[in-house]
C-alpha cells in the first residue's frame, strides 16, 4: 500500500511539473533578462491556477518588489499557497517570514514550524529519489 501511494504521489508530481515546465522555463528566461512584466504575465495565471512553482514565485517577486510594488502580505500569500502544497523553497520563505516579522506577526514557533517542515520534505523527497533509482536499478525477481 505504501510502495503504491509513494508511486502515485511520485507520478503526480511528475505529470504536474511537466505540464507547467515550459511556460516556468519561459518564465524564468524573462527574469533572468529582467523582464518582470513578462514574468508577472506568464507566472499569475499558473499561480492563481494553483502551480506551486508559479506562486512561490509570483510571491519572490512581491518580497523583492520586481515587476510590482514590494508587498510583504502579498508575498505572504503566494508563499503560504505554494508552501501548503509541499513545495519546498516556499516553506523555507514562510520560515524567514514569520521569524522577521515581514508580511506576518513575527513568530518564532511558526518560523520553527515551517523551517522543520521544508527540511522534513525536502528530506523525504530525497529519499523518494534514491528509491526510484535504486527500484529501477534493481533487478526483478
Amino acid at each position: 500500500m505504501r510502495r503504491t501511494t509513494l508511486m502515485a504521489m511520485l507520478l503526480l508530481a511528475t505529470l504536474t511539473r511537466s505540464t507547467a515546465a515550459g511556460p516556468i522555463e519561459d518564465a524564468s528566461a524573462a527574469y533572468n533578462r529582467g523582464d518582470y512584466n513578462t514574468t508577472l504575465r506568464i507566472l499569475r495565471p499558473l499561480a492563481e491556477h494553483g502551480v506551486a512553482e508559479a506562486e512561490r514565485e509570483v510571491g519572490f517577486m512581491y518580497y523583492r518588489g520586481e515587476g510590482v510594488p514590494q508587498n510583504y502580505i502579498e508575498a505572504v500569500k503566494w508563499f503560504r499557497a505554494a508552501a501548503e502544497q509541499g513545495f519546498v523553497a516556499a516553506q523555507h520563505d514562510l520560515g524567514v517570514m514569520y521569524l522577521n516579522g515581514q508580511g506576518v506577526p513575527q513568530d518564532y514557533v511558526l518560523a520553527h514550524m515551517w523551517f522543520n517542515l521544508a527540511a522534513r520534505t525536502h528530506r523525504r523527497m530525497k529519499i523518494a529519489r534514491v528509491w526510484s533509482r535504486t527500484v529501477t536499478r534493481s533487478p526483478r525477481k
